[in-house]
Formats: structure tokens, C-alpha cells, sequence
């Protein structure tokens, strides 16, 4: 992709963040595959940039984070995953054998679409959900290996 062209320049300027090669590879490679984890970041730049350490990709994830243009998820018990669809109520599924996670829109309309029955004088601004289960490839998978054992 054209560097000089790229949306993300713009973005990286609205949230008042230097633009460098590292950020504008990780947003725009993070747009393309989302929900990874920060190693598989830094491995997907890799071909793009050349050398570039995990740190420094945690490193840009982190500023991006804090000005908005990320979004981490941690599921429990699964590494932190980053994405760069931010500014609305989703949710996500994540499955139980593999972590592969998909966006899922949030049925019940603006945030918070839950509210708590206390709030301990908490502003409640967001609720997180996810979903567990198995993806379709898990459950074939589990499918097929019954079948081979019955």
C-alpha cells in the first residue's frame, strides 16, 4: 500500500501521534487481521518493515490503544488481542480450543447495552461480553476424531 496515501497517516495524525513506518504497518496490517496477538503482529510486519523487535510493536500497540485507534481484548486465560474496529458496542466470540475470536455486534443497541444492578458508584460507560465456544473448525475437527475412535 501506498504509505503516502494511506488513511491511517491521517488517523495517526487526528489522534496526535507521530506518524512512523512501525505504526502505519501495524494499524494497517492489524485492519487486515484482526484480533492477534502482539507477537503475531510483529510477525506480520516483519516482511513489511524488515527487522522490527516485539517490544517495539507492544510499544506502538500500547500509544494506539491509548489514543483510541485499538482496541485490546483479553479473554480469559488467552493472550491480549488487539483489532482496530473501536468507537462502537461489539462484542466478540472467542473459541475454547483454538482462540480463533470474530466481531459480534451487540444486540441490544447503544453502550452500555448491559446494566449492572449496582454500581458501586461506578460511571459505567461499556460492557465487554464474549461468547465461548467452539469455531466451525473445532467442531469438525472434533467431529472427525469421534468418528476415528468409535
Amino acid at each position: 500500500m501506498n504509505h503516502q496515501q494511506s488513511p491511517v497517516r491521517e488517523r495517526l495524525r487526528s489522534a496526535g501521534l507521530r506518524i512512523t513506518a512501525p505504526r502505519i504497518a501495524v494499524l494497517e496490517w492489524l485492519a487486515e487481521h484482526p484480533h492477534m496477538a502482539a507477537d503475531q503482529v510483529a510477525a506480520g510486519i516483519r516482511p513489511l518493515l524488515g527487522s522490527v523487535s516485539t517490544q517495539a510493536v507492544y510499544d506502538v500497540l500500547g500509544a494506539c490503544t491509548k489514543a483510541g485507534l485499538v482496541r485490546r481484548i483479553e479473554p480469559a486465560g488467552q493472550p491480549a488481542r488487539f483489532e482496530t474496529r473501536t468507537g462502537d458496542n461489539h462484542h466478540h466470540l472467542v473459541c475454547r480450543t483454538c482462540g480463533r475470536t470474530e466481531d459480534v455486534d451487540c444486540v441490544h443497541g447503544s453502550a452500555p447495552c448491559l446494566e449492572p444492578s449496582a454500581t458501586a458508584g461506578f460511571e459505567v460507560d461499556e460492557a465487554e461480553v464474549v461468547f465461548w465456544g467452539l469455531c466451525p473448525d473445532c467442531i469438525a475437527e472434533s467431529t472427525t476424531n469421534q468418528e476415528v475412535t468409535a
